[in-house]
């Protein structure tokens, strides 16, 4: 498995976004405030992070996909369980990027401990999980792996979810393993603070 040693594509630096691309985040922001009109954008204003730098190359792309993203963040899933589904993911998917922001994002909404977020690193029959848990964790696994979950596993599913959450569940996992694919053929670094894999979890070992 190829493991780059720098980035293919690097972020655009702030300072080179133009007017499309501030039209483009306003898209992120009015989706994230609800409707709501959001305000013009200055150089002091933008969201920055590496992740945006990488759309900024890409107006359209970004103008079409933030309402799309914002959708799952703010899908029927809910805080929890939406988090364990993205680290989960991004674990199988060597997707550090997104794995490093969500593991974040995840102790500072305080809704996942750091046993939760450890024991996402063993799999559904981590000792912690509840049986719904372990489920939830277990259909992530057969998706990542299989593209697709087993007869049993959706049974599992249905008990626990309605068919909306369903739908938002499919969504969340396809997506950040398509995250992981691209982010990865990318090269798309960390951000200077964010705590990424232990040493222990890389491709080349198949951890």
């Amino acid at each position: 498995m190829t493991q780059l040693t720098q980035p293919r594509i690097s972020p655009r630096p702030t300072e080179d976004w133009d007017a499309e691309v501030d039209n483009a985040l306003s898209v992120l922001a009015t989706h994230g405030a609800g409707g709501q009109a959001a305000p013009q954008l200055t150089p002091d204003t933008r969201p920055k992070s590496n992740i945006l730098g990488i759309y900024a190359w890409h107006p359209e792309l970004m103008r079409g996909w933030m309402p799309y993203s914002n959708h799952l963040r703010n899908s029927s899933l809910g805080d929890r369980i939406r988090e364990i589904t993205i680290i989960r993911t991004t674990w199988l998917g060597y997707g550090e990027y997104e794995w490093a922001q969500h593991v974040r994002m995840s102790r500072a909404a305080g809704c996942l401990t750091d046993d939760e977020i450890a024991a996402l690193a063993e799999g559904p029959d981590a000792a912690l999980w509840s049986e719904d848990d372990s489920v939830l964790v277990r259909a992530i696994d057969e998706m990542c792996r299989d593209k697709n979950v087993s007869d049993e596993t959706w049974r599992a599913l249905e008990e626990r979810f309605n068919r909306q959450q369903l739908i938002d569940l499919l969504f969340t996992v396809g997506t950040y393993d398509f995250h992981c694919m691209v982010f990865r053929t990318m090269g798309l670094e960390l951000e200077a603070g964010m705590e990424g894999f232990p040493d222990s979890h890389s491709p080349e070992l198949g951890k």
